[in-house]
C-alpha cells in the first residue's frame, strides 16, 4: 500500500460515502423504486424528515443525497455546540435563498439532543418552507422531540444492514479508487467475519478494515486473525436512558412470562453487557416475581430479593451468577397474574368509592361512646370456630359481593382454590356463619 492510502486526510468511512441512490447499500424498503422515501427523493420534493435508525446505517449521508438530488444547498447544525442564534442565522440565509430560487436543506445530527428552545426556534422556518429539516438520531423521536415538530416532519425508521450489505460495503471500499485502491487482499473468511461483528454498522465495518489493512501494509492480507485482533471489543447494545433500555428490560421481562429461560438468559446478558445497573435488574426480577408468578409459587419473591442481596454482597461479575439462577428460577416457575389483577381491580374499586364507610362490626371499638353506637357489634373472631373461619362480610355495601382475587389452576394457587371453596361452601352450608354475615 502506498503511503498516500496511509495520509489522506479523511478516514476510510468518509471517503467511500455513497454520493448517488445507486451508490447506496441498504433501507430499500425506504428507498427501493416504488417506495415512498425513495420515490419523493428522486422526484425532488421531499419535505422535512426525521431519519431514525441505528449508528452506521446511512442517516447523514441520506441526508447529503437528499440535497443533492433536490438541488438545494445542505446546512449542517449541532445540536450540541449551537444555539438559537445560529438557528436565526441559517433561517435567515434560507429566506435569502428562496428569493433567488434555491432551497435550504437543515440537517440537525443527533436531533435529540435538540432543547425545547432549540426545537422551538425551528418551527416558523419549518413550517412556512424556509428550510426544509432533516434530522438524524438513533433514539426514538416520539420521547425527545415535541409535537409540534414532529407533526411537522415524517419519521423514517432505517434498519441495521444485514452482513451481506456490510460485505458488499466491504468489497466496494477494498476495490474503490476512493478506498483502498486494491492495494491489499481481504479473504472472503474475513469479509464474512466483519460483516457479520460490525453489528450492522458500516461505519464500524470501515473502520475496521481500515485499520487491518495499515496493520497489513502494501500488497498484505487480511485474514480473520488480523481482524480478531484489530476489532475492539463488541460493546452490547444498550442506552440506559432511552428506547433501547426499556426494550431489552420489555424483552426480559416478556421471556420470563413466557416461560423461555433461554431467551430470559440472552436478554439478562445483554443488559449487563451493556453497561446497566445490577440493582436495577435486581428490582425488576423481584417485580416480575409479584406480577407474573405470584402466589403460584411465593417462593419466587423471597428468591429475587434473595438475588438481590447476593449481588449486594458479591458484587460484579460473581454476583451475576446470582441473578442469573432467578432468572432462570422465574423463567421455570409457574405462572399467574392473578394477584396482579385483583391488585389492579382493588385499586379501580377504592377509586371509585373512596367514601364508602366501614362497615360497623369490622370497626375498631375502644371507647365506650363507640361500643354503644354499635363498633364491633357482631363481628366474631375467627379463632372461636374450631376450623378458624367465620363466615361475615367485610366489604362496604358499595362493593359487597366483588371478587377482587380469583387463584389460578397452576402451582400454590391450586391448593389457594381449594381452600377458598372450602370456606365458600362452609358459608354455604351455615357452618360458621357469623351473625353479622
Amino acid at each position: 500500500m502506498t503511503d498516500s492510502l496511509f495520509s489522506l486526510p479523511e478516514p476510510l468511512a468518509a471517503r467511500m460515502r455513497p454520493r448517488t441512490l445507486e451508490e447506496f447499500v441498504g433501507q430499500q424498503h425506504l428507498l427501493a423504486p416504488g417506495k415512498p422515501l425513495g420515490d419523493a427523493i428522486r422526484r425532488g420534493d421531499l419535505g422535512s424528515i426525521v431519519l431514525w435508525g441505528p449508528p452506521g446505517t446511512g442517516k447523514t449521508t441520506l441526508a447529503r443525497i437528499v440535497a443533492r438530488h433536490t438541488e438545494r444547498v445542505f446546512v449542517p447544525f449541532s445540536a450540541v455546540s449551537e444555539g438559537v442564534p445560529r438557528i436565526r442565522e441559517i433561517i435567515r440565509e434560507g429566506e435569502e435563498r428562496r428569493k433567488l430560487g434555491r432551497g435550504t436543506i437543515l440537517f440537525v445530527d443527533e436531533i435529540h439532543r435538540l432543547n425545547r428552545g432549540q426545537q422551538d426556534a425551528f418551527l416558523p422556518a419549518v413550517e412556512q418552507g424556509i428550510v426544509t429539516l432533516i434530522g438524524a438520531t438513533t433514539e426514538n423521536p416520539s420521547f425527545e422531540l415535541n409535537a409540534a415538530l414532529l407533526s411537522r416532519a415524517r419519521v423514517w425508521v432505517l434498519q441495521a444492514l444485514a452482513p451481506n450489505e456490510i460485505a458488499a460495503v466491504l468489497d466496494r471500499a477494498v476495490t474503490s479508487d476512493d478506498g483502498l485502491r486494491g492495494a491489499v487482499v481481504l479473504l472472503d473468511t474475513s469479509r464474512d467475519l466483519l460483516a457479520r461483528v460490525a453489528d450492522g454498522d458500516a461505519r464500524r465495518a470501515l473502520t475496521v478494515l481500515e485499520a487491518a489493512a495499515q496493520h497489513v501494509g502494501e500488497s498484505g492480507t487480511i485474514t480473520p486473525e488480523v481482524v480478531e485482533a484489530t476489532m475492539a471489543r463488541r460493546l452490547a447494545s444498550h442506552d440506559k436512558s432511552g428506547e433501547q433500555h426499556y426494550d431489552l428490560v420489555s424483552a426480559l421481562h416478556k421471556a420470563v412470562r413466557g416461560s423461555d429461560p433461554q431467551g430470559s438468559l440472552y436478554w439478562l446478558a445483554r443488559i449487563l453487557q451493556g453497561g446497566e445497573d445490577p440493582m436495577f435488574v435486581a428490582r425488576r426480577l423481584v417485580r416480575m416475581a409479584s406480577e407474573d408468578i405470584g402466589l403460584a409459587d411465593p417462593r419466587a419473591v423471597e428468591l429475587a430479593i434473595a438475588g438481590r442481596d447476593a449481588f449486594h454482597f458479591l458484587g460484579s461479575p460473581e454476583g451475576e451468577l446470582a441473578l442469573a439462577e432467578v432468572t432462570v428460577y422465574l423463567a421455570t416457575a409457574p405462572k399467574s397474574n392473578r394477584v396482579y389483577a385483583a391488585w389492579k381491580a382493588a385499586q379501580a374499586a377504592a377509586a371509585d368509592t373512596p367514601a364508602a364507610p366501614v362497615p360497623l362490626h369490622i370497626r375498631n371499638a375502644p371507647t365506650k361512646l363507640m361500643q354503644d353506637l354499635g363498633y364491633g357489634e357482631g363481628y366474631r373472631y375467627a379463632f372461636d370456630d374450631p376450623a378458624a373461619y367465620v363466615a361475615q362480610e367485610y366489604l362496604p355495601e358499595e362493593v359487597r359481593g366483588a371478587e377482587f382475587y380469583q387463584p389460578g389452576p397452576f402451582g400454590q394457587e391450586r391448593r389457594i382454590a381449594e381452600r377458598m371453596e372450602w370456606w365458600r361452601q362452609r358459608g354455604v352450608t351455615g357452618q360458621g356463619t357469623s351473625d353479622a354475615s
